[in-house]
């Protein structure tokens, strides 16, 4: 059976949909077989930024209507023969799904994966709650802002609710030359806020942000981020990618001023 995962935060704009396609690629990069599930309806994303909305044929609501079964509306990775999406649909309402059909959905999908993550919508309303009851672990992203951090301590405190296995946290667009000169929030005081630890810190890449794709298998700053992630989720490690160590001494403070300027 597959390890359900539902990837949420409380509030848009830290990064969900990103890290959702980037975890996906690292765990299939490992030999894991995943399905990644677009749990925002009506304002999908995840075919576009894994690059395969031109070969979507079904979605999740031709799904939840029976008009084809779920493993027909994956749409296969272009690159990696162990990697699935299950889009969303384009202007289709929340009602239009209900909690029973998308637990359903995800059920139906668990023995052919060993892990299935589920792109949460923003919010904590019936796109939440549906996500949620459909996983079996919960990964909740926040970004080193006052904001992101008190969204993510409240829905900490609402996932703790449900019937979860884990919760887990993950660090968002961590800045290591602002963590380093204290104009941003460190690791140790974002786990002292939500009092718990991250199981992955990923930081600030403007790769990222520019091509708005997939880029794990690239090299980028954030790639061994996104590995170092996948291993922690697998069991195989726990080491948490540091974004502040080449910030530190002398060089670091170098490295530090060049990209203040760049």
């Amino acid at each position: 059976m597959a390890r359900r995962i539902v990837i949420t935060s409380g509030k848009g704009g830290v990064g969900k949909t990103t890290l959702t396609a980037n975890l996906g690629t690292a765990l299939a990069l490992k030999g894991q077989s995943v399905c990644l599930i677009d749990g925002d309806i009506g304002l999908n994303n995840l075919d576009v930024v894994m690059s395969i909305e031109n070969k979507v044929v079904y979605d999740i609501l031709d799904v939840s209507k029976g008009k084809c079964r779920p493993k027909q509306a994956l749409v296969k990775d272009l690159m990696l023969p162990n990697l699935y999406v299950l889009p969303s649909t384009k202007g289709g309402s929340e009602s239009e799904i209900t909690t029973k059909d998308f637990e359903n959905i995800a059920y139906n999908l668990d023995n052919y994966f060993d892990y299935i993550l589920i792109d949460c919508p923003a919010g904590m309303d019936m796109g939440f709650h549906r996500a949620v009851v459909s996983s079996t672990e919960a990964i909740v992203v926040t970004t080193p802002n006052i904001s992101a951090i008190r969204d993510a301590d409240k829905t900490i405190s609402t996932l703790s609710t449900y019937n979860l296995d884990k919760i887990n946290l993950v660090i968002n667009m961590m800045r290591g030359d602002l963590v380093v000169t204290g104009e941003m929030f460190s690791v140790t005081d974002i786990s002292r806020l939500l009092r718990i630890n991250p199981i992955g810190v990923i930081p600030a890449d403007d790769d990222v942000v520019l091509s708005n794709a997939t880029t794990v298998n690239e090299k980028t700053r954030s790639t061994k981020a996104f590995l170092s992630l996948a291993d922690n989720i697998m069991g195989s490690s726990n080491i948490v990618y540091d974004c502040s160590s080449k910030y530190r001494g002398t060089l670091g403070k170098i490295r530090s001023k060049i990209k203040r300027i760049l």
